[in-house]
């Protein structure tokens, strides 16, 4: 496989890719409310494409831990209205959502990718995607967002969550969804204590044999635990840990500071005989 198929988009896996995020909400854990509006949302999603963003991630649900369910309606709402304003911006367009009814309208709107934390498990997800070419990201989350940081256990976190992987790209196999559509995310804070995380981060590797990885750690709480800085304090820490998994094999890194990840990308690539370990 030597590229990722993403609606309008082919990406070649020769190079790492940076999705910026858009949150259409009012909770998020970092920037919820800061773009709730959608001409404020659609002036945030144009800024991160100008910074450099290849792909931008709309998200009408928070789900930080501990975060309720929002309506069918009430995320269709919110996206859509992104999703047309952003149509035309040159730029691919990720959806953020576990609800295959979201899934189909934001598809029919013209959305180039699904996101889904719930790893096409919801009744009827894998059917709302079969059909389309756009790319898809299964993630592993232990639980849901209101219970999922409810003292995890794994016996062996990084074996289980390949597993997991493993098996959902079996089951999208099996509803003959091209492979090349396909991304995983081991999830990083969905289920998971630092030293889950820790163990997931040093062992990306198992992971992109599976197939090209997703990966968001952007200001997460992990980071603040090893450095003690807040939410909005870790610039830093994030956009060194979005390089160190570039570097454990990452194809796209999910940020909220895409001038600085694209920045700090191209000059490791330009100062260093080091290669991003793309999986191809």
């Amino acid at each position: 496989m030597s590229f990722f198929q993403c609606g309008r988009y082919r990406f070649p896996l020769s190079r790492p890719l940076v999705m910026g995020i858009v949150n259409v909400t009012p909770d998020s854990f970092s920037d919820g409310g800061l773009f709730f509006s959608t001409e404020r949302a659609i002036e945030h999603g144009l800024k991160l494409k100008a910074e450099g963003a290849d792909l931008l991630d709309i998200g009408g649900e928070s789900t930080r831990p501990g975060s309720a369910p929002v309506s069918i309606e009430a995320e269709i709402a919110r996206v859509i209205p992104v999703i047309e304003g952003l149509r035309g911006a040159d730029i691919a367009l990720s959806v953020d959502t576990m609800k295959p009814e979201v899934m189909r309208a934001a598809l029919a709107a013209g959305a180039d990718m699904i996101n889904d934390v719930h790893g096409l498990e919801a009744a009827g997800a894998m059917a709302a995607v079969a059909d389309s070419d756009c790319g898809l990201c299964v993630m592993h989350m232990r639980g849901m967002p209101a219970d999922m940081q409810h003292d995890p256990a794994y016996a062996d976190v990084v074996g289980e969550v390949a597993t997991y992987l493993h098996q959902r790209l079996q089951a999208a196999q099996v509803a003959e969804i091209d492979p090349r559509r396909l991304l995983v995310d081991p999830g990083f804070g969905f289920g998971k204590t630092l030293l889950h995380n820790l163990a997931l981060f040093k062992n990306l590797g198992r992971i992109a044999d599976i197939a090209p990885v997703l990966v968001g750690v952007s200001r997460k709480s992990f980071l603040g635990s090893l450095t003690g800085r807040p939410t909005q304090d870790r610039l830093l820490p994030s956009v060194i840990a979005a390089m160190l998994a570039m570097q454990g094999g990452a194809f796209v890194v999910r940020v909220h500071d895409v001038r600085e990840t694209v920045e700090t990308m191209r000059l490791c690539l330009e100062l260093s005989d080091h290669q991003f370990g793309v999986r191809q």
